[in-house]
This record gives structure tokens, C-alpha cells and sequence, in this order.
């Protein structure tokens, strides 16, 4: 039986870039959703949206119609949008992400602008480590605004460092990276760590809307805190006195966070909120003369 003409599978009648447009609508996409993967279609930059108002009456090639299709297609099954055009927007870079990774969201520039704060504007050497840095974005990030810091970032798994390699290259940043368990593989002494881990609780029903990212990455036991509490351990180890480490966490963490960063040790321990006002990242400083006091050759 054939499909009606308005389904997101029909490409008969997608002779031309408006019509294209008004299918992807007619599908649930936003107007800027449907612009940018067919602009990704036609092989055009994602800014390009002026070229298409302009250009509305062009022909599409059978080809492009197909390709554009089987991406609207694949958004309508819940396939997030980043994973479609293999690319994401973070702090002003612009990352390549694939299922290997999570996709950086804007609630992580949180974590990237307190770091900030924190590493000194003026040509001088910080170190600074990424724990579970996924694509790269918060270790790429700090070293795109702070270049003359030293930046070391790990993560677990093989195939997303392989991801964030890809960007570093990419962006012509210098960020060393290398396969760690959070900190069981990493020598030395740092100034700052930062770290979004996972923190959702297993189980949780917003899981199911974050079916297409690796659960590894999200997860953290039945509360969410289990990796929080492992980094929270680990991470004395390796901060200077006065070093300070910063984690993001789950809207409702911020509390529990503050007080296992209390108990291991941390002081002047604070939250920042995100850009809908919810305590996003929590951190603390650890004690001058604490057990981290001698920087790494």
C-alpha cells in the first residue's frame, strides 16, 4: 500500500527545497531542525539557513531526497539531532559526537565557566584534568580559553577517547589524553580537576529518553552518587594544596554532593546553579598543606 504523500518516507514528491521543508514540518520537526539536516544533506554548512529562504525553488537530486528523508525519518524515531548532522555546538566549539559519546549539553558551560574563574587569564601554567571527558568538551574548552594550561583528560572507554582525539585534532588544541579508570592510571598533581560523571540513578525513568547515548556514561547505581564518591576519594591524592576539584551532578544532588565533599576533606565546599537557576556543580578546595603538595616533572 502506498504511503500518504505527507509521510516522512515519501520522496516523490521532494522535487524541490520548499517542499522538502513543508514534508520535514508536517513530520513534528521544528522549522530548524528540518533546515539544518537539510542543509547537511545538500552538503552545506549548518549556517546556511539564509541560503535556503533564498534558494526555495531549487531541485533536489533523487539522492538528496533520500538522504534527506531517512534523516527525518531517524529524528522521528527519537534519534537525537547531533548524532544526525555527527556534530554539536559547546562554549563555541564546535565538536564531532556519534553514539561513542554523550552530546554536550549547555548545563555542562557551568562546570567550564567556574573552572575559569578559577585558572589565571595571564600566560602561566596551571595543570588542570578532566575526569570522563566523553567527546572532549570541558577538557577543550578550558584549553581554548586558557591556552598556556596544561591539560591532561582521561576516560574509561577507548572509543569515546577516540572521539575526543579526534576533536583536539581537529581544533588544533593540545589536550594530552590517555584510558583511565577515573584517577587509577594517572600520575602527578594538579591545580584543578573537573569532572561531569555519571550521575543518573539506575533505573531512572529519564533513561528512557536517552535510549540513543551510552548508559555507561550515564548511570551511577541505585542513587547516582557511585562514581561521585569514587572521584571524591581518589581526587585528593592528586591536588595541590589549595587545589580545587569540581563536579557536576543531577538537579537534585547538590546537597549530597556538598557533604561528601565535606567529609573527605574539602573546604570552602559551594554549588553554582545552571541557566534555568538549578545547582548544577558543586566543588571544594582542598587544604593548603593537604596530602597532594609536590607538582609532577
Amino acid at each position: 500500500m502506498a504511503e500518504p504523500a505527507d509521510s516522512p518516507n515519501d520522496t516523490s514528491n521532494l522535487d524541490n527545497i520548499a517542499k522538502a521543508l513543508r514534508q520535514a514540518l508536517s513530520s513534528g520537526l521544528t522549522r530548524l531542525e528540518a533546515q539544518r539536516l537539510l542543509l547537511h544533506s545538500l552538503g552545506r554548512p549548518l549556517t546556511d539557513r539564509a541560503w535556503l529562504t533564498s534558494h526555495v525553488h531549487d531541485t533536489l537530486t533523487p539522492e538528496q531526497a533520500q538522504g534527506f528523508t531517512a534523516l527525518c525519518t531517524r529524528s522521528s524515531q527519537g534519534e537525537p539531532l547531533a548524532y544526525l548532522l555527527g556534530q554539536q555546538e559547546f562554549f563555541g566549539l564546535t565538536l564531532a559526537v556519534d553514539p561513542r559519546v554523550l552530546i554536550p549539553r549547555p548545563d555542562t558551560e557551568t562546570l567550564v565557566n567556574w573552572a575559569l574563574t578559577l585558572l589565571p587569564a595571564a600566560p602561566g601554567s596551571a595543570r588542570v584534568l578532566d575526569l570522563g571527558t566523553g567527546s572532549g568538551a570541558v577538557a577543550l574548552a578550558l584549553k581554548h580559553a586558557r591556552p598556556s594550561s596544561e591539560v591532561l583528560a582521561i576516560d574509561a572507554s577507548e572509543p569515546a577517547l577516540c572521539v575526543a582525539r579526534a576533536n583536539a585534532l581537529s581544533l588544533g588544541l593540545d589536550v594530552r589524553m590517555i584510558a583511565s579508570c577515573w584517577l587509577e592510571g594517572v600520575s602527578g598533581v594538579f591545580d584543578l580537576i573537573v569532572s561531569n560523571p555519571p550521575y543518573v540513578r539506575t533505573g531512572d525513568p529519564h533513561l528512557a529518553a536517552l535510549g540513543h547515548e551510552p548508559l555507561q556514561a550515564l548511570t551511577a547505581g541505585a542513587d547516582g552518587h557511585d562514581d561521585l564518591r569514587q572521584i571524591i576519594a581518589q581526587a585528593p591524592q592528586h591536588l595541590l594544596g589549595g587545589g580545587w576539584l569540581l563536579l557536576e551532578h543531577g538537579y537534585d544532588q547538590a546537597g549530597a554532593v556538598s557533604m561528601l565533599l565535606q567529609a573527605g576533606g574539602f573546604e570552602a565546599v559551594s554549588s553554582r546553579p545552571d541557566l534555568a537557576g538549578i545547582l548544577r556543580c558543586t566543588g571544594g578546595r582542598w587544604p593548603a598543606g593537604g596530602k597532594g603538595t609536590e607538582r609532577a616533572g
